[in-house]
Formats: C-alpha cells, sequence, structure tokens
C-alpha cells in the first residue's frame, strides 16, 4: 500500500533507502571493524556499558553455580531486564554503582542488573534469583527506589513496568511444567526446559519465539484477545486488521540466544525473526525521510501507540528494516546465514537511528512522541 501511496498516514520514498543503508553499515563498521564478529542485537550488549564489566562479574558471582543453576540466572537476569527496557523516557537517568551516569536504554539495563544481582527479584545477593515471591513483591515505589525516579528524575510508564513483573511472578507460580512446582518455581526455570527441549543440542529461534509467547505471553494486560488468547504487542488497524509486532518478545528472544548457546544450545535459523518495531529503528527511516507523514503537524502531536499512524509506522519498519539488510548483504556479498537480521540490528540500525535522532534534534529525542505504558517500547 506504501509502494502505490495508499496509506492514510505515511508516504514512502525507496529512492533514500540506499542512503541509509550506507549510513548503518558505516556506523557498524565504525562499531564492529572485524564485520565477521558482530554480535547478537541482545540485552548483553547494554549491561557492560560504560567499560564496566558487569556481565563478567555476573559470571563470576554465578561460577560456583551448577549448569543448570547457571542457564537460569543468566535468563532471569535477561528476562527482566529486557521486560523493564520500555522506553525510558527524556530525562531520566541512573547513577550506578560505579558513578556512571546512564541513560535509556543502557541506563534501564544497568538499573535492573543492579536491582537483580543484589536480590532485589529473589534470593540474595549472593545467590540472585527471580522467582514468584521477589516477583510478585516488587511494588511501583519498591521499583522507584531501585531506579532513582523521582519528581525530577521521572521514568516513563514505571507503573507498569512493576505491574508487569508482579504479573511474571504470578504466572511462574501457575505453570509448573516450565517454571518448576509452587515451592521452588522460578523465572530461569523456562531456560532449562527450553534446553532440554532443544533436538539433538539444536533449537530453531522460532521455537525460542513459540515459548516466549505462549509461556509469558499471559503478563500483557489491556490488549486484544483472540481464542482467549491475549495477543500482546499486537494491534488493529482500522481498515487492515490485526497487525503483529511483539518487539518486546522478540527483543527477549534475542537476548537469550547467548544464554542458551553458553549451555551448549545452539540456535537455528536466527534470521527467521523480524526486526524490531520500535523509536529507534522506526526514527531512523523517518529522520532520513524514507518515511514522510502525510500531515507534518503531527511530529508535535503525541499518538497513542494503537493508533493506525503508529501502526502504520511500526508495520513499514519491518519491512524496511528487511529491505535495508538486503542491501547491506548485497555490498558486502554475504547471505543472511552469515550476516542475519540479529547482527545487523546490532550493527545497526538502531545505532543508526539514535546517531541521526542526535543530528537532528539536541536531546536525541525520536521524531514522533507515543503515549506509552512501559511494556511497549
Amino acid at each position: 500500500m506504501a509502494l502505490t501511496d495508499q496509506l492514510e498516514h505515511w508516504q514512502l520514498d525507496e529512492s533514500k533507502l540506499e542512503a541509509v543503508a550506507a549510513r548503518v553499515l558505516a556506523i557498524t563498521r565504525a562499531t564492529y571493524p572485524d564485520l565477521s564478529r558482530i554480535p547478537y542485537h541482545g540485552r548483553y550488549r547494554h549491561f557492560d556499558v560504560g567499560a564496566v564489566p558487569r556481565l563478567a562479574n555476573f559470571n563470576a558471582q554465578i561460577a560456583a553455580f551448577s549448569g543448570d543453576e547457571q542457564l537460569a540466572a543468566r535468563f532471569e537476569l535477561v528476562i527482566t531486564s529486557v521486560l523493564l527496557d520500555a522506553g525510558a523516557g527524556p530525562s531520566w537517568q541512573y547513577r550506578a554503582a560505579d558513578g556512571g551516569v546512564y541513560t535509556r536504554s543502557e541506563g534501564l539495563a544497568v538499573a535492573s542488573y543492579e536491582l537483580f544481582t543484589a536480590g532485589g527479584l529473589g534470593g540474595t545477593a549472593h545467590a540472585p534469583r527471580a522467582d514468584a515471591v521477589g516477583l510478585t513483591g516488587l511494588t511501583a515505589s519498591v521499583l522507584a527506589d531501585a531506579f532513582q525516579v523521582t519528581p525530577s528524575n521521572p521514568l516513563t510508564g514505571l507503573t507498569g513496568r512493576a505491574a508487569l513483573l508482579r504479573r511474571l511472578g504470578e504466572l511462574v507460580t501457575l505453570t509448573p511444567e516450565y517454571f518448576g512446582p509452587p515451592e521452588s518455581a522460578r523465572l530461569g526455570n523456562l531456560g532449562i526446559w527450553l534446553k532440554r527441549s532443544a533436538r539433538s543440542g539444536v533449537l530453531d529461534a522460532t521455537a525460542l519465539l513459540r515459548s516466549v509467547l505462549r509461556e509469558l505471553g499471559p503478563i500483557w494486560q489491556g490488549r486484544p484477545h483472540l481464542a482467549a488468547q491475549s495477543l500482546g504487542d499486537v494491534w488493529c488497524h482500522s481498515r487492515l486488521g490485526f497487525m503483529p509486532f511483539h518487539k518486546l518478545s522478540q527483543w527477549l528472544s534475542y537476548s537469550l540466544f547467548e544464554p542458551l548457546e553458553a549451555a551448549g544450545v545452539r540456535i537455528a535459523q536466527a534470521d527467521a525473526l523480524t526486526g524490531l518495531a520500535e523509536y529507534r529503528n522506526g526514527g531512523l527511516y523517518v529522520d532520513a525521510e524514507v518515511l514522510r507523514l502525510r500531515e507534518p503537524s503531527a511530529t508535535s502531536q503525541a499518538h497513542r501507540v494503537d493508533s493506525d499512524l503508529v501502526i502504520e509506522w511500526r508495520a513499514l519498519t519491518i519491512t524496511l528494516l528487511d529491505r535495508t539488510a538486503d542491501i547491506i548483504r548485497r555490498s558486502l556479498g554475504v547471505d543472511a546465514a552469515h550476516l542475519p537480521l540479529a547482527r545487523i540490528l546490532e550493527g545497526g540500525t538502531w545505532r543508526a537511528g539514535r546517531a541521526i535522532a542526535h543530528e537532528l534534534r539536541a536531546d536525541g529525542s525520536p521524531p514522533l512522541h507515543i503515549i506509552s505504558d512501559g511494556t511497549v517500547f
């Protein structure tokens, strides 16, 4: 519809896509000069912000655990951190134990890391975990203290984030097949279940995403339902019907590749998931004028996440990420098996989206303001 200029809110200029791909490739080369060693676009990348080896410290913290317990702990760190990773807003910041001050996604990563490793979601500082007791006890007030939220340091969607993790804690006690019996249920047991469900040590990325959507899906509330199933990050366009995005669920799935690989599981079909329909990837195409609003004044308005304008923007973002990836692979002479989308995103598209936002706006804010409860993006 965009190609034939039939969308209500957006116009597409594909002639600018080559320049976007060149921008993404340039920033990827600057960040990862050895293009064969680009990591996955996962939460692990954010933990070591400020050149602090937090991930190595965490691995040392859990080194005495059994292999399964290490896998469970890594799953819990990643899942809780990702679920707390919706947009922080332009003014929030976090002062870490190392003295560094971090903002946006990196700040949320460090804040959630310090909350988890201190035993704030269950267990103790010597043996942190995310279990039903710790998760269900996470009130908005507790999270505000942990994330240093004050009237002068507001965090977007604070109440929604806390409620999401409380529902996660309730869910952990309800499905013992994946999380263990109620008396010992913990979130990370899902990782152990996935490891054991792998065939000859191989797990398809799509199987991982299906598990995330199925086992964690009930935590999403206030969303459309179909066949008694909460659809999560799926929104209904007035003309086109349901449009699935699953930004946080796919970001979570990408982020769980490495904990599973550390446990000896090989991830197959890493390129089978989509790009992430969030404001950095989407902002890249708006700021680079691949996408233009029919009504320019819309940039000064706040838009609901379920509005047709935002749904169209996010859907176009996913398709344009695929097209950008194709251009980059052609220029490098590689295929998707050698350079999956998960690595192009990391290299990559979200960095380019952040960079161009700072070029155009002093605060680096995205080109559109989205009304979010902290559980979408």
